[in-house]
Formats: C-alpha cells, structure tokens, sequence
C-alpha cells in the first residue's frame, strides 16, 4: 500500500490535524479574503460540516502559528511584514451542557470562559453573572497583551437549539445567550475581529441583535466553499483513496465517484442555488469503511429531529421538490414560528436547488440525507427493532421474488400509520402542489416510498417513461420491481381498482426499460387501510 497522508475522520483541531500528517483540504484562502475585507461574520452549516475546524484554523492564524501553513495559502499572509499576533478568545459552545437546567447551562458558560482566560493566563474574579465574565476577559486579554482581541465563537446556537421541543426552555436559554453574547458589542473597541458559526440563523432574531450586525456569508456565492468538500477537491486530495476503493470494489474510479456523488454530493449553501458540495464526515467515513452508509445522521441528535417530525405530523416526501420563494434562504424567523422547511433547511436536511423564475425548489441533499430521514419517520411509526426488522424481510422478499410476503409487510405499515394525525398534512400537500390525486392516495404512496426509501432499497416514485409514470420503481442488488398502487374509496370495486392498474401497466409499457422485472398491480381499501388486492403481470 501507498504511503499516504492519513484521513481526518471526526479531527476538529488544526494543529492536531496538521501535526498528525492529516489531509488537509486547503480552505485558508477564503479565510485570508475573511480578515482582509472586514471584521465580524457569521457563517452557518448543518453539524458535521466543518464548521469547528474552520474556527480552530482561525485561531492558529491569529494566534501567528506560521509554522502549520507551510504549502498553505495562508502562508504568505503569515508572513506579511506588517501581520502581529492577536490574543484569540475561542468559546466552543456545544461544549455546553444542557441536560442539568438552567443552573447548568449558566455553570458550563462560565467555565467554558475561565478556559479561555487560562489559555491567556489571564484571572478572572468570581461572579454569579457569565456575561460579566467574558466581559473582564475581553478587557483584560486586550490590556495585557496590548491588542485588540479576536472572539471565536464556535456553535453560538447549541444551547438554543437543543431545546427545539421545548419552546419554553429554548427561551430561557436565548436569554442567558443574549446577556452573554451582548458583551462582544460592548466590548467593540477592543475587539479586532470576532467570527461565530452555528447551526441555524433561528437565534438571530433575539440573539444577533445584542451584536454589531455581523455580515452573514452563509449564503453568499463567494464564500459557498468554505466548509465541505467540492468534486475537484476529492479528486484532488484523495487519489490514493479513491484508488484503492475502487480497486478493492473492482470498479473504475470514475464508477467509484458516481456512486460516491449519489450517496453524499447536493448541499448548496449559496443564493444562486449552484455549488454542490459533499459533507466532510461522510466522505471521510467511507473511504475510513469503504462502505455505503448513512453517516452523517448517524452522529446524533436523530431522536431530536425524529421527535420534531412526530409532533408536527410531517412526511419525508412532502418536501421532495418543495417550491419556496427566491427569498426562503434568509432568516425564516424563530423556532417557535419558523415553518418545518425552515428548520430543515437550516439544519442541513434538505437544500436548495433551481427553480423557476428566479425561485427555488428544496430537496434533500442526497440519498444519505432522504434514506436516513425516511428510516427516522420508519422508526417512528414501527419502533426501533421492528424497523429493523421489516427492513430485513424486504431484502428477503425482493430476492425471493416473495410478493405475498412484501404484500404483508407493507400492510404492517399502513396498520401503524397514525392515519388521522398525518391526514391534514397529506390535504395540505395535495391543495398546495396541485397533486392530480387525493389526500388520502398521496398519503399511502409517500408513506411506502418513505418506508422503502428508509429501508435502503434504491426507490423511485412515479419515474416517467415516454408513456407515463409508474408509481414506483424498486432496485436492489440485481432485482427490480414495478409498483401500480390505486386506492378504492368506499363504493368502489376492488377488482375493477385492480384492473386499472394492471391495464395501465400493460398500456404504458413500464417495464419495457427493464425486461426482467417484476410488476405489480395492487389496492389499498381505504376504509380498511390496508392492501385488499395484489397481483403480479408476466
């Protein structure tokens, strides 16, 4: 095996990745054109992102530590005649702890900032107050080292967040951060350039304001690439990786980067809607396993956002090709008015793609994201180890050619989905996309679509041919199956439901592009809710 740099899976630390003869994929350029055009930003991405290692390198360019940029970009701005160190405050506030009440958020606060002071060497008296704290260190670090200081602020909305379930608490919250965060617009004169990342622009509305308005480059085009890895990029700085993969998958290397872009290519953090870029974590874990896997939703807080779907009643396909006006992207208010795409989109779960007009239409990133999405919503509905489980007996099913056992397994579904809860939400969807089918039909078939989707199983809904659209197209391991669904409401024949779908089947020739699929006719009884009819076509 080639000797190669290491991979720096989950490493959030510069100098640790450097000094550990990690990759290091060169990102400094936009943080030199960062210092050189202002003072104070904001930049957000979802977890996983690389958001943390963008502030640890901020910190060693501040801190004038040359000899870790060597063949880097910001070498050369180290090494400018005029550049002097700074003191650096970094405050990582997801190391915040907020499973102990407000006494321990306030607590963790607090230590968090006498941390920082011991970097320093700077004492801080004691106070019961931790806005009072980070303002004396401000003051002190600025005096003893006659520099203005830079403030890093690393996941400013953890705290808050943590509590989108419970908006009560989350405001309790918001207020300790507003008195805390106040001190950096207090502080100004002292203050050479402050940076702050988080997950959400939710907090701006009563956090940002006790700021000195920093510029937002979360969406600007120029800035798109700080954080995530393009295609040039991987292609760039893992060739050996790539090579390997595929020699030991038995697949070219360009194989190898389809499969790779399909898996983890699509978020777009810009306002054109053009860059698409690959998240870090689950890049790095596949060539660490060589696996395809959901990796990134695998990192946690999947029980917070499985439980947010679950009380707002929300489907992973309502928001497939979701269309959203051009100016969605800006700050779409707090937790407690922001819409479910609001919160998805900034939490990473779904992106922005082009629409038309100048609008947009959100989607998820990729298949990781919308797999693991529809696995949470299985969850949901099934439990743990009975998603498992069903997720088992369809790989068996789909091999075995067993349409009976799928039949029944697909009717274990539709006998846990809360029907009633989920039934406005499916009128809404239908009303608002002009869906040419109704609520309760669009409900089963985003329900089997996220189900199987969830699974793992390669799933198309409604594909179209040049005759017309199946309602799904399954692919998994060498097997494919064709999916006709109708629903039959009250009088209305179950044979005559199951003729129509077998006839439209035939006519439209769906499975002319796969000749040796499965088809599949079946109904759903409505009153029953659960598959009454299923007939496979030779």
């Amino acid at each position: 095996m080639k000797t190669r740099k290491k991979l720096p899976t989950g490493i959030q630390t510069f100098e640790k990745l450097i000094k550990g003869d990690n990759i290091y994929v060169d990102k400094t350029e936009y943080l030199v054109r960062l210092i050189d055009d202002g003072s104070t930003y904001f930049l957000a991405r979802p977890r996983r992102f690389g958001k943390s290692l963008t502030t640890s390198t901020f910190a060693a360019i501040f801190s004038g530590e040359k000899d870790l940029f060597k063949g880097l970009y910001a070498e050369e701005f180290l090494n400018r005649p005029d550049f002097e160190p700074s003191p650096v405050i970094h405050l990582d506030m997801s190391k915040v702890i907020t499973s102990r009440g407000m006494d321990g958020i306030d607590e963790s606060i607090k230590m968090l900032t006498k941390d920082a002071a011991k970097k320093l060497e700077i004492e801080l008296q004691d106070t019961r107050l931790c806005g009072i704290l980070l303002n004396e260190l401000i003051v002190k670090a600025k005096d003893k080292y006659k520099s203005k200081v830079v403030v890093l602020i690393d996941e400013y909305d953890k705290p808050y967040t943590d509590f989108i379930n419970d908006l009560e608490m989350a405001d309790k919250v918001r207020n300790i951060l507003r008195d805390y965060y106040i001190q950096i617009k207090a502080n100004d004169e002292h203050i050479k350039f402050s940076f702050l990342t988080g997950i959400s622009k939710f907090a701006r509305l009563g956090v940002f304001s006790t700021l000195n308005s920093p510029l937002d480059i979360s969406m600007i085009p120029e800035y798109a690439e700080i954080c995530g890895y393009t295609e040039a990029e991987i292609i760039k700085y893992f060739p050996d990786y790539l090579e390997e993969t595929a020699e030991e998958m038995e697949i070219s290397v360009e194989e190898l980067m389809e499969r790779i872009r399909y898996h983890y290519d699509g978020f777009t953090f810009d306002s054109k809607a053009k860059t698409r870029l690959y998240c870090p974590y689950s890049t790095l874990s596949f060539f660490e396993n060589r696996e395809f896997f959901n990796y990134w939703i695998d990192t946690g807080r999947s029980k917070f956002i499985a439980d947010y779907m679950k009380d707002k009643h929300l489907t992973v396909e309502q928001f497939r090709n979701l269309p959203v006006s051009k100016d969605f992207a800006t700050p779409p208010g707090d937790m407690d008015t922001a819409p479910p795409e609001g919160f998805f989109l900034q939490s990473g779960y779904l992106t922005l793609r082009p629409g038309i007009g100048g609008n947009f239409l959100l989607d998820y990133p990729n298949t990781e994201v919308l797999n693991s999405m529809s696995e949470l919503l299985t969850k949901n509905i099934l439990g743990d180890s009975d998603a498992e489980r069903f997720k088992n007996n369809v790989y068996r099913q789909i091999i075995e050619s067993n349409t009976d056992g799928f039949m029944r397994t697909l009717n274990v579904l539709l006998a846990n989905i809360p029907y009633d809860d989920y039934n406005r939400a499916a009128q809404r969807q239908v009303e608002d996309n002009n869906y040419p089918f109704t609520a309760g039909e669009w409900l089963y078939r985003s329900s089997i679509l996220s189900f199987l989707h969830g699974t793992g199983i390669k799933v198309e809904g409604e594909p179209h041919n040049n005759k017309g659209k199946a309602d799904l197209v399954m692919k998994y391991q060498d097997c494919v199956w064709i999916v006709e669904l109708k629903v039959a409401y009250k009088t209305e024949e179950i044979q005559k439901k199951l003729e129509e779908a077998k006839n439209q089947i035939i006519t439209n020739q769906y499975a002319k592009p796969y000749p040796h699929a499965i088809c599949l006719a079946i109904v759903i009884d409505d009153e029953k809710r659960q598959i009454v009819k299923c007939e496979q076509i030779n």
